[in-house]
């Protein structure tokens, strides 16, 4: 397969791996890269020292393309972000945030940037400041997309932009592929699809939920992380959405995150009270999202962890390897596209 993206990124197939906290490690990277697409290695629980020994993990087991992250918004992004330009990093992928210095110092070294956005103003000043490419992000998508579905989001995006737009939010098979496609896309990327594999590190109790779990089995609420997100509906979620922000777990998580991060939490402390409420309180939701995702991702534990999904849960029925569902995805697009070369041909 040919789209701008695989010449671009040097990547067989237009198959990028979403960067996901606790997901997207060493491991998982590699063998999406080896498999022909574009793994993405989520920074965002990293300190910038084990960000720059991921990084260098997965290099050691891959000689292909590959992509790291950074969410400005949490803590430690910065710095991480500058250790991927340090590492030439070939492809960085930001969010939440402006990335203008990012881009810059990447292409000095020949890197390309992408930027995750959720809408038309924010991939126009993506593209302004010279980024190589949009991720965008529909409402079906785990965790952030906003309220204009993919359906609509990327032909809108297509059409108003001269980079290159690279689908996300309700991606999951061949078909979803030939759509992107069609709509303009250059290309897919995938969170949940991939997180329900056998190299995925997600626990085993939340991939057979994932498989269990229906297209109608989400909860889409600013409730839980204090952004629009999606989240696997279960007990624990609800709870989460109601009860909304829990400012006193948000001291106890926030201690771990400085903790995690190597950095004193006194001066954490103090760098988010200067940032005004509005980011204060958004960081505090983060605190205490980030500890249900962990204990979700790592543990297992279905009464107390949450689980960003997207509404193509709904479409997933087997844990395959990477390499097998790439191949297959590949081969259904073939189909789709075949399919609709025989409705047009007819008379």
């Amino acid at each position: 397969m040919k789209t701008k993206i695989t010449e671009m990124m040097g990547i067989k197939y237009p198959i990028l791996l979403s960067g996901m906290s606790w997901i997207s490690v060493p491991k998982m990277v590699a063998a999406v890269s080896n498999a022909g697409g574009l793994g993405i290695l989520a920074t965002g629980p990293l300190n910038p020292q084990q960000t720059r020994e991921a990084i260098r993990e997965v290099r050691r087991l891959t000689d292909k393309p590959f992509g790291a992250n950074a969410s400005l918004l949490f803590a430690a992004a910065r710095e991480n972000a500058k250790v991927l330009l340090e590492e030439q990093v070939p492809v960085i992928n930001f969010a939440l945030g402006k990335g203008d210095w990012i881009v810059e110092e990447a292409h000095k070294y020949g890197g390309k940037v992408i930027a995750t956005v959720v809408n038309l103003r924010h991939a126009r000043r993506a593209q302004d400041y010279g980024c190589d490419a949009v991720i965008a992000t529909g409402n079906e998508a785990a965790a952030h997309g906003e309220e204009v579905t993919s359906l609509v989001l990327i032909p809108h995006l297509a059409e108003n932009l001269k980079i290159p737009v690279i689908a996300a939010g309700g991606f999951a098979d061949g078909r979803g592929l030939a759509a992107a496609l069609a709509l303009g896309a250059e290309g897919i990327a995938m969170g949940t699809r991939f997180m329900t594999t056998k190299e995925s590190p997600l626990h085993e109790n939340y991939k057979q939920l994932t498989v269990e779990k229906d297209v109608y089995d989400t909860i889409f609420s600013d409730r839980f992380d204090g952004l629009l997100c999606r989240i696997m509906k279960t007990e624990a979620a609800k709870r989460a959405v109601k009860r909304g922000l829990n400012l006193p777990a948000a001291f106890f998580n926030s201690r771990d995150i400085a903790k995690q991060m190597n950095v004193p939490y006194w001066k954490m402390f103090i760098g988010v009270l200067a940032s005004g409420w509005s980011t204060a309180r958004q960081l505090a939701y983060m605190a205490n999202a980030f500890k249900m995702i962990k204990v979700a991702t790592e543990e297992g534990n279905t009464k107390i962890g949450v689980l960003p999904v997207g509404q193509v849960q709904g479409l997933i029925h087997d844990i395959p390897t990477v390499a097998e569902l790439i191949e297959r995805i590949v081969k259904e697009a073939g189909e789709a596209n075949q399919r609709l070369t025989t409705i047009f041909s007819s008379p």
